[in-house]
C-alpha cells in the first residue's frame, strides 16, 4: 500500500507538497468543506474529506503516515487540533510524522537583528499571538501522544501566481520606504522541499525556520521584479503615509536564519534569494 499524506487545509503550500510527494508514489488526502472543494480534490486524485466527518476523519488518520496542519488558528485555536486529536486517539494507528505551518511572526520584532528557533517568541500581532499558542498546543500533544509533531515557521511565502508580478500587474504594488527595515521571505517550492526533508527524517518537538539566505528590503523586490518584467516602477511612499492597519505589517524588522534547518534536514533553498526566485518565476511564465 501506498504511503498516504494528509493535509488539512489544501493551499498554496499544500499543494506544492502534495505535487512532490505525488511524484514519490504517496497517495493523497486533504479536507473540503464543500462539495465544490471535494470535486476539485477529487478530480485531482486527492481523497476529499469532511473535517466535520468524525468516521471520515478517523478513517483519514487510520491510513496517513503522514499529516499536515496549514490551516490558520482562530479566536477558539488551531481548528485542525480540534478535529484531528480525537481521531488520531480513535484510529489507533498514529502518523510517523505531523508539520504544523507557523509564522516568523511568533518572534515579534527584533528592530532588524536575527531571529533563531531558540529565541524568545515575542509576538506583537493578535495573529501571531494565536499562532505561539497553536505551538505550544501541537507540542504538547506531540508529548502527550508520543507523536513526532514538527513545527516549521514561515515568513513571507511567494512562488508561482503569487508574487511581486502578480502585484505590479494588478497595479497594486509599492515601494513602501522604511529605513533599515527588512524581511525574509521563502519560495513556496523551497517550503515543500523542506516539508519533504522533513518527512524523510522525523524529529518529535523539531522547530524550523525555513526561508531564504538574505533578508531584504521590500522595495528591492518590486525594484527587480519590475525591470525584469519591464513594467514601470511604482511610486515610493514613506511608512508614514500609509493607513494604521498596513503600518503594522512594517512593524516587524528581523532577519530569520534557516542554519539550523540547513543542518539537521540536509536542506538548503534552491531560490537563495528573492533574485533566483523570480529569476525563475518569470522564465517560467514566458517558457
Amino acid at each position: 500500500m501506498a504511503s498516504e499524506l494528509f493535509i488539512y487545509g489544501f493551499g498554496f503550500s499544500g499543494e506544492a507538497l502534495a505535487r512532490r510527494m505525488v511524484q514519490r508514489g504517496w497517495s493523497l488526502s486533504a479536507t473540503a468543506r464543500t462539495p465544490e472543494k471535494a470535486k476539485i480534490l477529487a478530480d485531482q486524485g486527492i481523497t476529499p474529506v469532511d473535517p466535520d466527518d468524525r468516521a471520515a476523519m478517523i478513517a483519514a488518520m487510520g491510513r496517513a503516515r503522514a499529516v499536515l496542519i496549514t490551516a490558520p488558528p482562530g479566536p477558539e485555536g488551531c481548528p485542525a487540533l480540534q478535529q484531528i486529536v480525537p481521531a488520531l486517539a480513535q484510529s489507533g494507528a498514529f502518523p510517523d510524522w505531523i508539520g504544523y505551518l507557523s509564522t516568523t511572526g511568533v518572534y515579534g520584532d527584533l528592530q532588524g537583528r536575527w531571529a533563531f528557533e531558540v529565541s524568545a517568541l515575542r509576538a506583537s500581532s493578535l495573529e501571531g499571538a494565536r499562532r505561539v499558542g497553536a505551538e505550544q498546543d501541537w507540542r504538547q500533544v506531540g508529548q502527550g501522544m508520543g507523536l513526532s509533531v514538527t513545527v516549521f515557521r514561515l515568513p513571507g511565502i511567494y512562488g508561482p501566481g503569487r508574487s511581486a508580478f502578480d502585484r505590479l500587474r494588478a497595479g497594486n504594488a509599492s515601494r513602501v520606504i522604511k529605513p533599515g527595515q527588512v524581511f525574509s521571505r521563502v519560495h513556496v517550492e523551497d517550503i515543500a522541499r523542506g516539508l519533504e526533508a522533513s518527512i524523510d527524517r522525523p524529529r518529535a518537538g523539531g522547530i524550523y525556520n525555513l526561508c531564504d539566505d538574505e533578508p531584504a528590503p521590500p522595495q528591492d523586490v518590486i525594484t527587480y521584479a519590475a525591470t525584469l518584467a519591464g513594467l514601470p516602477l511604482p511610486p515610493e511612499v514613506s511608512v508614514d503615509s500609509l493607513r494604521p492597519i498596513a503600518q503594522r505589517f512594517y512593524a516587524e524588522n528581523k532577519r530569520v536564519s534557516n542554519a539550523l534547518a540547513k543542518q539537521e534536514l540536509g536542506w538548503k533553498p534552491a531560490y537563495q534569494t528573492y533574485r533566483e526566485g523570480l529569476n525563475a518565476i518569470w522564465a517560467d511564465e514566458n517558457a
